[in-house]
């Protein structure tokens, strides 16, 4: 199809954003769904737009209980309301269920598929299948590394190598001498990479350590175990707010004086970060790869406009947040957009 051809290499990750906004009317109204399930959204106020109704799916890895999700869903209701967007959500972290529900997507004849790609090898015939039937599919969050050869429309997220790396080089600054890194879902690439990018570039060790991220219970009693087996351990770096939260209370029941380091964050987490539990959080900006992910397929059925050029990804993170300029930050998270 036209979209997956002649794209130019240039780099225009906000222009076509900014266009969007210009067209808008007042008013607004969206409905998103769960699994079986939808819902009215309620977090745009700057108007609709006046074009025929879409139905997007947004379908991701979610694992039951991970609120970083929330994050990147409340971004996708907020674009939905504003564009009048009819929402599905679907999640599943089995590769297998995930890419079911995106069947189910284009068998429902949708107007685009927004998807996240923690295991591509499980999403590539299911994407074929959405491409033969002319939906338009970007990717969000995971899969930076494989969204072009899956011949994706787009792509919105962090280079989860280069955070990594980013973090590896803030604990050589914090003067650490080792760490672990907690993998809370295996076989997630995602994941994987942001362990390898902190063993790239952090000079001291570095260890992984896999838990069950769908039991917090486990989690906790793993990562205490760990930190009482090793008490050189220096850092505890985790992957998500929810099993960072976790780890800082391990550290405290093992009796051990490492510090805990993270990506992504939450309102919890920056009140973590404030009262020194928690050393500093590398932010993605997932309302960011939500709302962008939805808004870029009404830019594209309605306007033609794809961001990147179609060759490269629009980039939301790495940041660091830390005790110098959490309060900034926090106002945000608390809101639920951070």
């Amino acid at each position: 199809m036209d979209r997956f051809h002649a794209r130019s290499r240039r780099v225009a990750p906000f222009v076509a954003l900014a266009a969007a906004s210009a067209l808008l009317i007042a008013g607004c109204s969206s409905s998103s769904g769960g699994k079986k399930s939808e819902e009215g959204g309620d977090n745009a106020s700057a108007g609709k737009a006046s074009t025929p109704r879409m139905t997007v799916a947004l379908v991701t890895h979610q694992a039951p209980g991970d609120t970083f999700w929330d994050i990147v869903r409340k971004g996708a209701e907020a674009a939905a309301a504003k564009d009048n967007i009819k929402l599905i959500y679907s999640a599943d972290p089995n590769a297998g269920n995930q890419a079911n529900l995106v069947q189910n997507a284009i068998d429902q004849k949708v107007d685009g598929i927004a998807i996240t790609l923690a295991k591509p090898d499980a999403m590539k015939d299911v994407v074929a299948k959405a491409e033969k039937a002319g939906i338009p599919v970007v990717g969000l969050n995971s899969g930076l590394s494989d969204w072009k050869s899956l011949n994706l429309l787009e792509f919105f997220g962090q280079d989860e190598t280069v955070a990594g790396e980013a973090l590896g080089k803030k604990l050589n600054e914090e003067g650490a001498k080792k760490a672990v890194c907690v993998i809370q879902e295996q076989g997630n690439v995602g994941l994987e990479q942001r362990c390898a990018g902190v063993k790239k570039t952090f000079e001291g060790k570095t260890e992984n350590l896999n838990v069950n991220g769908t039991d917090m219970p486990s989690v906790k009693s793993t990562i205490n175990a760990k930190l009482k087996q090793d008490s050189s351990i220096d850092y505890v770096v985790a992957l998500g707010a929810p099993f960072a939260l976790t780890a800082a209370q391990s550290v405290g029941e093992a009796g051990s004086k490492a510090k805990v380091a993270t990506f992504d964050l939450n309102k919890e987490l920056t009140g973590a970060i404030k009262d020194g539990d928690i050393a500093f959080a590398v932010d993605q900006q997932p309302y960011l790869q939500g709302y962008l992910s939805i808004d870029s397929l009404w830019l594209y059925k309605n306007n033609g406009n794809y961001m990147g050029g179609g060759e490269a990804p629009v980039l939301t993170g790495p940041a660091f947040v830390d005790k110098s300029n959490v309060e900034a930050v926090a106002k945000f998270a608390a809101k639920g957009t951070r």
